[in-house]
């Protein structure tokens, strides 16, 4: 274990502290973004729909798993115990949970299913039990020795790789089993479009409209994940070829993007017309008369139908 002032890893025990002052602002931000999130669910009632349901999974495991992070202390054993399970099973469960939001649009949009709601059973065994075994994996042969920020980076080899395989791998198929269902979705929504351009069918082609709006969204989805690892999948592949080099500005980016997963996702996933209606609808009940011609879009959120977003798949209309 490195003591202050000594350089661990190629890192110098300024680089770990600005690592970890990075680490601290992002995932602060993150659980901001992600605990408004769940505050919204908890408040509105409008909400509490299965599939924005799925949404506050994911901001509550965004949301612990940037706490962890921030309180996580790699010089104390016990927070760095905490730091190192926690955030590990709470970022598998995330990126975990974005791959059922996946499955739900697929299913409902692309397979014509309305059952989606009859297997939040196995959502929630399929996420809480692959990030507790992926935890338990990486745990084998762990001495929780730790660089800077990360309290659960080992220098052998066999621990690397098992870092590896029980997050990255994971990580990467689940980024590409989203990229592959929004494309399909996408594609399908399309050629409706089409279909109902060909038949002048102008019901046909406003629903179409805006469920493509919607998608267009949507196709950015897989992104955020990729924006948010692929310098910490980098990272830990060179640390894994080179162990005794560390490069310090990757280490920034590392630490920083995957940080910010968690406000990415709650501006993409959860700040959706609906969220933002409800939001809007409170603030009308109190706003002076004379603030409301000042924001005369507010109002407009009131009688504008409802975007085709994620909790508009009307998946419980369709029983």
């Amino acid at each position: 274990m490195a003591t202050t002032g000594q350089v661990a890893g190629g890192l110098t025990a300024y680089d770990r502290h600005v690592l970890t002052a990075v680490n601290a602002g992002a995932a602060s931000l993150s659980f901001v973004g992600s605990g408004f999130i769940v505050l919204c669910y908890v408040l509105f009632k409008e909400l509490r729909k299965f599939s924005f349901k799925l949404v506050f999974y994911l901001a509550l495991s965004d949301m612990l798993c940037s706490f962890f992070s921030m309180v996580g202390d790699p010089s104390r054993g016990f927070f760095c115990y905490s730091h190192g399970y926690s955030t590990h099973f709470f970022c598998v469960a995330s990126f975990l949970w974005t791959t059922t939001i996946a499955f739900t649009l697929h299913r409902t949009v692309v397979r014509h299913k309305t059952d989606v709601e009859d297997m939040e059973a196995m959502f929630h065994l399929y996420v809480w039990g692959t990030s507790l075994v992926v935890t338990v994996v990486r745990s084998i042969g762990n001495n929780h020795s730790h660089l800077g920020t990360w309290c659960w980076s080992q220098s052998g080899r066999s621990g690397k790789a098992l870092h590896l395989i029980t997050f990255y791998m994971p990580l990467w198929g689940a980024i590409l089993y989203n990229g592959f269902t929004y494309f399909q979705v996408i594609s399908m929504l399309k050629n409706a479009r089409r279909m109902a351009a060909g038949m002048s069918d102008r019901t046909y082609q406003s629903d179409a409209r805006a469920d493509m709006k919607a998608l267009n969204r949507w196709g950015y989805y897989p992104l955020i994940l990729i924006g948010s690892w692929a310098f910490g999948t980098i990272n830990r592949i060179h640390d894994f070829i080179e162990p005794s080099h560390k490069i310090f500005w990757l280490s920034v980016l590392d630490v920083g993007t995957a940080a910010l997963m968690g406000l990415f996702n709650s501006i993409a996933y959860g700040l959706n017309s609906s969220v933002r209606r409800a939001i809007y609808e409170r603030l009308d009940l109190f706003w002076p008369d004379r603030l409301k011609r000042w924001f005369p879009n507010s109002s407009r959120f009131r009688n504008q139908e409802q975007e085709s977003e994620l909790v508009a798949l009307k998946i419980e209309d369709q029983h």
